[in-house]
């Protein structure tokens, strides 16, 4: 949780008696997060009682399906939002962009981001990692639909992994999407846990 909100750039996780908390100013889609280190009715009732701003979640490793049950009313189970807490040991491997595309890499406050272009110097895909001690939490993987299927996720999820153990990090972090899983699995990372989510939607 602390490697991901250096790598949000939002204000320091806040401990609470279900788990941690942290607030995203500006997004518009969320307001903030409760994240709980396991799944449990009392440990989610708790963190809801608390909220009484819409757009605020509530993340636990669990499937949607279990946490339904314990949703109080007003609370929406974002079935769509189910992930995969994923990690990976990290190793260097010296990847390369593949043709027809070129890199930036920039490294400011904790946070490594890979930016792919494409020829014409527009956006190809992104990536970036935060860098918390011996781990590294990857962040906002994307390729952009015209350059998919070229070898650019493994790219910049390879050149970040690269970077962040050249910084002294040794585990390797990430929430999946459905999508993104088979990806990360190409690339080593296994799966430890789900991630389901709900949302207060008075």
């Amino acid at each position: 949780m602390a490697g991901w909100a250096v790598s949000r750039a939002t204000p320091t996780p806040v401990e609470k008696p279900w788990g941690l908390y942290v607030e995203e100013p500006g997004n518009p889609r969320e307001f903030g997060r409760h994240v709980l280190p396991e799944a449990d009715a009392a440990l989610i009732r708790g963190a809801a009682e608390s909220v009484t701003t819409p757009r605020t979640w509530i993340k636990t490793p669990a499937e949607p399906e279990e946490i339904a049950p314990w949703a109080p009313t007003g609370w929406v189970v974002a079935y769509e939002e189910t992930g995969h807490l994923m990690a990976t040991d990290l190793a260097t491997t010296y990847p390369v962009v593949p043709d027809g595309y070129t890199a930036e890499v920039e490294n400011r406050d904790s946070v490594i981001r890979v930016r792919v272009l494409d020829a014409a110097g527009e956006p190809a895909a992104r990536g970036q990692i935060a860098l918390a001690g011996e781990a590294a939490i990857a962040d906002q993987i994307e390729t952009w639909e015209a350059h998919r299927r070229r070898g650019l996720g493994q790219f910049v999820m390879r050149t970040l992994a690269d970077r962040a153990a050249g910084a002294g990090a040794a585990l390797g972090i990430l929430a999946a999407t459905d999508a993104g899983r088979a990806l990360y699995e190409s690339l080593g990372w296994k799966k430890h846990a789900p991630l389901g989510a709900c949302v207060y939607r008075p």
